[in-house]
Order: structure tokens, then C-alpha cells, then sequence
């Protein structure tokens, strides 16, 4: 709902405990099931007898083959399925698909492509509303302390903003990657990532999401420990994440869903700092200090008795003159000395 008021688009809930409401979502997936999934290698299918003789030796497409084979079947064959019974009102009895109904859509009202600013990756993360930033640990996101100094002017106080989350600050997260979260400064509305508190200062620490640090809050709790620091909480986030390197803990011993679930969180990890905003590259040094340009400056401006005119910009000429005008037959000049 968030993400659609940001985006500005509509949507039409569903109904609490109506499935019915949402059948042409399942019937779509269902679709999809059955004219590309089944067909692809390695398929297992819902049902232990569609299944192959060998289909983890089948499963040879990594995720941007399989990424590529679904778009091509998008565009090739899912918006070009007839709709018989979906016809446009204003031609029932025409053969559509998704395809031309969209092409019909841009002949009659256009096609406007509108670049999203790069702040919109932040604005639709899920928020917090944090009452009060300590000026010891900063401010702490479902379970886990952040700080940075963009929290330094604010510590101890409450925001000035209203409505529904007044005198609240708005801190985003992003679920995919947990080591930093972001926030907005009210005066210069600029974005600053705030860094987990237990990171090490080399941050070395690879990626992880929310579903690891559920696991690790409860392996906690359940162990009764109290930690004073989110860095006393770094050995065990490591030993969830298999990167301690004892025997059991070797790649080979992992069973197959230990190491589906590190492959995804480090493929979800690489997705969200493809989808973060890159900051702006230094400006270029200059091959000669500022100084010798000074000057040589006054120097010009002492040997001269009045001051300094820029010169006029490239291809000023041109454009004070219009270059379709014919000059006249004859020079008025001529005109005069024939005189």
C-alpha cells in the first residue's frame, strides 16, 4: 500500500478471508506453470510424479539464463494469447491480445516515459517511526541498533514533523540488505545510511536480510543472553550465516537448503546495491593550482587601464545574424564611391 501511493498507482484490495477475490491471480500462475515452467529442464512440478529421473542434474539454468528464457516468453507468448472472452467493448468481437490492446492504448493517449528520481529507491522502503534518537546507541529497527553522524545534530530530540507520526523520526530500511538503514535530514533533505553498530570497523560482513536477523534474535532469546552491544551479537550472526569455518560448517557438509538459502541472500544482497544510488563521482583535480591562474590574472588586469571583457561565446557571430538572409546585390558602399 506504501509503495503504491508512492509510485501513484491504483490497486483494488482484496477482501479479508475472501480467496475468491483474488482467483485470476492463481489462474495466471497457474498458466504460467503450465506453458513455461513444465517445459523447462529440471522442472520438479506440486506433484512427486511429474517429476524427472534426475531433475537437480537437469537444473542447469543459472538466474539470469532463467531470467532471460522468462522474458522472451513474455513478450513472445503471454501478451500475444488471444482474449476471447475479454474482448474491449468498443470491439467485442475482434481478435486481441494483450499486445495490441496495448498499442491501442498508446496510439489514443500516448506514451510518456518518465525517469523516477534517485530518491525514489528510498522513499519506498518500508518505514519506521523512531520517537527519539539516543545519543549513545542511535536509533534501533526491529531489533538492531544503527547510528551515523547525520544523527549527531538531532540526538535527544523529537522531530518537528506532524500528522499521524508527529514529533516521530522516519527511518527506512531495506529488508534485503540489514547492515545499513537510511535517513532523511529535515533541513537539507539529503539521504545518509546509518551502519549496524555491531559491524566491524573493516565491514567485512557479508550481506544479510530480516529472515536472518529473526533467526538471530531468537537464538538469542532463546539462549538467555543479554548483550549490552550489537557487536556481542556479531559471532553469533556469523555462525548463522556459516561463515565460520569448522568441519560441519564446510560447504560440502551444508545441506541443500542451508546453501539455497546463502546463495539467495547474497543474490538478494547483490540486487539491493544494484538498486541503491551510486554517489557522485569527485570532481577532476586540476593539472595546475588555482594560484598560478590568479595570478596571471591580476597581472592582465594591472597592464590594462580599463577592466577585464569576456570574450564573446562560441558562434555568438552566427547566431546575432540570420543565416538564411541573401546579402544585397551591391554593396552600399560601392553605391557610394560610384557616386
Amino acid at each position: 500500500m506504501q509503495v503504491q501511493e508512492d509510485l501513484g498507482c491504483n490497486i483494488l484490495p482484496s477482501r479479508v478471508l475472501r480467496p475468491e477475490d483474488k482467483h485470476c491471480v492463481e489462474r495466471a500462475f497457474g498458466s504460467i506453470r503450465s506453458l513455461l515452467f513444465e517445459w523447462l529442464p529440471g522442472y520438479t512440478g506440486i506433484d512427486v510424479a511429474d517429476r524427472g529421473a534426475d531433475p537437480e542434474g537437469d537444473a542447469v539454468l543459472t538466474i539470469a539464463e532463467l531470467e532471460h528464457v522468462i522474458a522472451t516468453w513474455i513478450v513472445g507468448t503471454w501478451q500475444r494469447r488471444r482474449l476471447a472472452d475479454h474482448s474491449p467493448h468498443w470491439d467485442p468481437g475482434g481478435d486481441h491480445s494483450p499486445n495490441s490492446l496495448l498499442a491501442a492504448a498508446f496510439e489514443q493517449g500516448g506514451f510518456a516515459l518518465e525517469i523516477p528520481s534517485p530518491d525514489l529507491y528510498y522513499k519506498i522502503l518500508p518505514e519506521h517511526a523512531v520517537k527519539k534518537i539516543d545519543p549513545h546507541r542511535g536509533v534501533k529497527i526491529r531489533g538492531l541498533w544503527y547510528d551515523g553522524p547525520a544523527l549527531r545534530p538531532y540526538e535527544g530530540e523529537r522531530s518537528s514533523r506532524g500528522g499521524r507520526r508527529r514529533t516521530a523520526w522516519i527511518i527506512h530500511r531495506d529488508p534485503r540488505d540489514r547492515r545499513t538503514v537510511f535517513f532523511q535530514d529535515p533541513l537539507t533533505h539529503e539521504w545518509h545510511p546509518l551502519r549496524w553498530t555491531g559491524l566491524p570497523p573493516d565491514d567485512v560482513v557479508p550481506a544479510f536480510g530480516d529472515k536472518r536477523v529473526g533467526e538471530l534474535l531468537r537464538k538469542v532469546k532463546a539462549a538467555g543472553l543479554r548483550p549490552r552491544s550489537d557487536q556481542e551479537l556479531l559471532p553469533q550472526l556469523l555462525a548463522l550465516m556459516h561463515k565460520a569455518h569448522p568441519v560441519d560448517r564446510w560447504a560440502t557438509q551444508m545441506t541443500k537448503s542451508e546453501r539455497i538459502e546463502i546463495a539467495r541472500e547474497r543474490e538478494q544482497a547483490r540486487a539491493a546495491a544494484a538498486d541503491r544510488p551510486q554517489p557522485p563521482p569527485p570532481p577532476a583535480a586540476t593539472s595546475r593550482p588555482l594560484g598560478s591562474v590568479d595570478a596571471r590574472r591580476r597581472r592582465r588586469e594591472a597592464a590594462l587601464d580599463g577592466p577585464l571583457e569576456a570574450p564573446p561565446r562560441l558562434g555568438a557571430e552566427i547566431r546575432r545574424r540570420n543565416l538564411f538572409a541573401l546579402p544585397p546585390a551591391t554593396d552600399p558602399r560601392e553605391r557610394e564611391g560610384e557616386r
